[in-house]
């Protein structure tokens, strides 16, 4: 599962690069839509203003001599530039899903299923529970039960396994950058018997220390901050995308593109990590709280 998981062909990614990258290039030369509307109109096929912008939002499909033909409008001479951006046009369309797994999943979650093997970094704040990436398969399983009374168990194996599965990025050669500020109430919500919640906590501590993941824990007596607003992750993609955000709630999830919404998420966890207690200060917290349910079991 997980060279698979690995070698999916995020459709996704892909189209967002390559729209990314045509609309940063429009607007580098300075130009409108209107100004490149006037540079196709003798091109052939049939470009309108509204088609670009839906190319742009990621709304309609662009074909590879479609590609060509507004590189030439920018005025692209670069070989690498125009390849990559072709080779994205006739790509960017392949489904690479393993849909066995994801057919269990929110339709809602597709989007974030898709482009998480092609996450550069991930900065998440989690009010209630562990992350997913951080997950054992226990608590997975426990948390599961306990939020959907009734679910039968094929449907959350199925789901336990897609999890397990997601947590392949933190895997890789290259893995992901993931950075966590948890509520500190997460350590004392149990999950499933004692036990379960103490290999959680052991997994959360022994991943806390590797090099490329960072946990923090944001203890109660900060008081009011940001935190009261929800959880909330940033996602960061690779260039020239810009971040991103996204979060879940009763309602489903919800992404963030505004720029505008994106920096108030990203003021919001420059607090929250500035409030929460050092990553070595974290991890002696977590500690202490694996021993308390040493004491259950």
């Amino acid at each position: 599962m997980g060279q698979e998981f690995d070698d999916l062909a995020s459709a996704t990614v892909r189209r967002w690069q390559l729209t990314e990258g045509l609309r940063q290039l429009r607007e580098q030369r300075e130009l409108t839509i209107d100004d490149v509307m006037e540079r196709l109109r003798d091109a052939p096929g049939r470009w309108s203003r509204s088609k670009l912008s839906r190319v742009e939002t990621r709304e309609q499909r662009v074909k590879p001599h479609e590609v060509e033909q507004l590189l030439d409008a920018y005025e692209v001479t670069d070989e690498d530039t125009r390849t990559w951006l072709v080779d994205l046009a006739a790509t960017a369309h392949r489904r690479g899903h393993w849909l066995s797994v994801r057919k269990d999943l929110p339709e809602d979650f597709h989007n974030l299923l898709s482009v998480e093997p092609a996450l550069v970094a991930r900065r998440q704040f989690e009010t209630m529970v562990v992350p997913g990436l951080l997950q054992t398969a226990d608590y997975t399983r426990a948390l599961i039960h306990g939020i959907n009374p009734g679910i039968t168990h094929e449907t959350v194996e199925r789901r336990v396994l897609a999890r397990m599965a997601r947590q392949h990025v933190l895997a890789r050669p290259v893995p992901l950058r993931l950075h966590v500020v948890l509520d500190e109430a997460i350590l004392e919500r149990q999950v499933g018997p004692a036990s379960v919640m103490r290999n959680q906590l052991q997994r959360l501590a022994d991943t806390g220390s590797q090099e490329h993941i960072t946990v923090q824990i944001l203890p109660r007596s900060v008081g009011v901050t940001p935190a009261l607003l929800g959880p909330f992750s940033l996602l960061t993609l690779p260039d020239p995308i810009p971040d991103f955000g996204y979060t879940e709630g009763p309602g489903g999830a919800i992404y963030i593109e505004d720029r505008a919404a994106v920096r108030v998420c990203t003021e919001r966890w420059g607090i929250l990590t500035g409030r929460a207690l050092p990553a070595s200060d974290s991890l002696d917290a977590i500690k202490r709280a694996v021993k308390t349910y040493d004491q259950r079991t």
